[in-house]
C-alpha cells in the first residue's frame, strides 16, 4: 500500500506538454514551458496512431530544450505533443525481480509477466555512498576462475576490471564469474550487445540455476544510445537495491565501453567537443560517477562489480581503457596471443593487477604466488631466445627452472568454461606444482 501510495503522489495533478518544433539527427527540439523542463527531465512525445515515445532532456538550444528519444523516431512529424513526465526517473526493484530478464527502463522482456514493485524507489542516477562512511572491502571471495583466485584475488567489495580486445574471450570469462561466483545476488548489465547473442548467455552460460539468482538488463546494440546508457545505470541502480537489504552482490557489465560510446553519441549529438579518439569531456565525467556507485555500502552489503572493457584495436592504453583502469581497484588484462594458442582464459598474468594483494591472498600461500609469478617473468623475459633454440640448457638454473615449470603453469592457468575451482583448490594446485620441482632438486 506505501508502494501505491508513492506511485499515486508521483501522478502530475495538470499536464505539462510543449511541441515538437524540429528533428536534427538523433535529437529533437521541443518549444513550449521552458521552466518545467531540466537536465534529465523525461517526456513523452505522442505521434499519434497509440505509439508514445519516451525521451530525455539533454539541454537547451535558445528557447527550445533538446532532447533525445529512447526508441526510433520514426512517425515524429512538427507539432507533435511533448507532454513532462517528473515521476519517470527511477525504478522500484524488489526480491521479486530474481530470475527475471528487464530492458533498460525496468520493463520485463522474458514473457513472464509483469514485475512486482518495490517499495522502495531507487534512482536511476544515484550518487555513491560518502567515502567517508563507506566500509572497507570484505574477505576474500572465491570467483570460481583458477587464475584469477590464486594470481588476482578479490574481495567482496571490490571493483575489477577485464580489458581484452574483440573475441579475445571476455564475455565467456564474465560467464564463468557469473556462474560460479559465492554471492547472493547476481546482477548482470549486457550493454550494446549483440542481439543473438543474449539467449545463448541466458541459456548456456548462465542456466537456470545461476538465472535464480539473478537480475539481468540488457540493451542491444541495436537500440538508441539513451537506452544503452540508461541500461548502464539501471544496472547499478538494482545493485544498489540488494546492496541496501545487506546482501552480497555481484556486479557484471559487459561493456563500459559500449556505454561511454552510447554517452559520446549522446555528448556529439548535443553540441559538444570532441577530444580524444572522439569521445566528448561528459563521457571522462560520468565514467567515475557510474563506477563509483560499486563497492562497499553503509551497512553489511556490498556490490563487488566486474566490468569488461573492450580495448579499440587491442590498444590498452587508449583513453576509455586507460580512464577505467585509474578508477578501479584492479584490472586483468587478457592477450590475443595468448587466446591464439590455444589456453583460456587468456589471461595476462604478469599485466594483470589486484589493488588488494598482497592482503586479499592467504599469508600461507604468498610466497608460493610470488615465486610463481617470478618463475613467468623468467620465461616471459627468455621467451624468445627459447622459441629460437638460441638457449643452452644449463646456462642459468633460473631458466632452466622456468623451462621445466612452464608447461604445467600453462596447465594450471587452463580451465574449461564448465569447470569450477576453488579458492583452496587453486592454492593447493600451485603449491603442488613448485613443490614437485623441490622434489626434483
Amino acid at each position: 500500500m506505501k508502494a501505491l501510495a508513492e506511485q499515486i503522489g508521483d501522478i502530475d495533478g495538470v499536464n505539462i506538454y510543449g511541441r515538437v518544433v524540429g528533428v536534427r539527427g538523433l535529437m529533437v527540439e521541443v518549444a513550449g514551458p521552458i521552466h518545467a523542463m531540466s537536465v534529465g527531465a523525461r517526456l513523452v512525445i505522442e505521434t499519434g496512431a497509440n505509439r508514445s515515445i519516451p525521451c530525455e532532456v539533454i539541454g537547451f538550444s535558445g528557447n527550445n530544450a533538446v532532447v533525445m528519444p529512447f526508441a526510433g523516431l520514426d512517425g515524429v512529424r512538427r507539432g507533435c505533443k511533448a507532454v513532462i513526465a517528473n515521476a519517470a526517473n527511477q525504478v522500484r526493484p524488489s526480491t521479486a525481480w530474481l530470475g527475471r530478464v528487464v530492458n533498460a527502463l525496468g520493463e520485463p522482456i522474458d514473457g513472464k509477466g509483469p514485475l512486482p514493485q518495490g517499495s522502495s524507489p531507487m534512482p536511476f542516477r544515484n550518487t555513491p555512498p560518502p567515502a567517508h562512511s563507506r566500509k572497507r572491502v570484505g574477505s576474500p571471495l572465491d570467483l570460481g576462475v583458477r587464475a584469477m583466485n590464486t594470481f588476482l584475488t578479490c574481495c567482496r567489495g571490490q571493483r575489477m576490471g577485464i580489458f581484452a580486445g574483440s573475441g579475445v574471450g571476455k564475455s565467456v570469462l564474465l560467464s564463468m564469474l557469473a556462474r560460479n561466483v559465492d554471492a547472493a545476488v547476481s546482477v548482470i548489465g549486457l550493454i550494446g550487445e549483440r542481439g543473438r547473442e543474449v539467449q545463448e548467455f541466458l541459456q548456456d552460460d548462465l542456466g537456470e540455476e545461476g538465472l535464480a539468482r539473478s537480475v539481468v538488463v540488457v540493451a542491444t546494440s541495436d537500440e538508441p544510445a539513451l537506452m544503452r546508457r540508461q541500461a548502464a545505470y539501471l544496472t547499478l541502480a538494482v545493485a544498489e537495491y540488494f546492496r541496501d537489504e545487506d546482501k552480497d552482490v555481484l556486479c557484471l557489465m559487459d561493456s563500459v565501453t559500449r556505454f561511454a560510446m552510447a554517452q559520446r553519441e549522446i555528448g556529439l549529438s548535443a553540441g559538444e567537443p570532441p577530444t580524444a579518439k572522439g569521445y566528448t569531456p561528459t563521457v571522462f565525467t560520468e565514467l567515475p560517477k557510474l563506477l563509483e556507485r560499486a563497492g562497499p555500502g553503509l551497512g553489511e552489503g556490498a556490490i563487488t562489480a566486474i566490468f569488461t572493457v573492450l580495448v579499440d584495436g587491442d590498444d590498452h592504453n587508449e583513453p576509455i581503457a586507460d580512464a577505467v583502469r585509474g578508477i578501479l581497484d584492479g584490472h586483468i588484462v587478457m592477450q590475443r596471443s595468448i587466446a591464439e594458442r590455444g589456453r583460456y582464459p587468456a589471461i595476462n598474468i604478469l599485466k594483470s593487477v589486484s589493488r588488494t594483494m598482497p592482503k586479499s591472498a592467504d599469508p600461507e600461500f604468498w610466497p608460493t604466488i610470488q615465486k610463481a609469478r617470478q618463475v613467468m617473468a623468467t620465461y616471459a623475459d627468455m621467451e624468445e631466445l627459447i622459441r629460437l633454440g638460441a638457449y643452452r640448457a644449463g646456462s642459468s638454473p633460473e631458466v632452466d627452472e622456468a623451462i621445466r615449470l612452464h608447461e604445467p603453469l600453462e596447465g594450471f592457468l587452463r580451465q574449461r568454461k564448465d569447470e569450477n575451482a576453488s579458492l583452496a583448490d587453486g592454492y593447493r594446485q600451485l603449491a603442488q606444482i613448485l613443490g614437485n620441482l623441490e622434489t626434483e632438486r
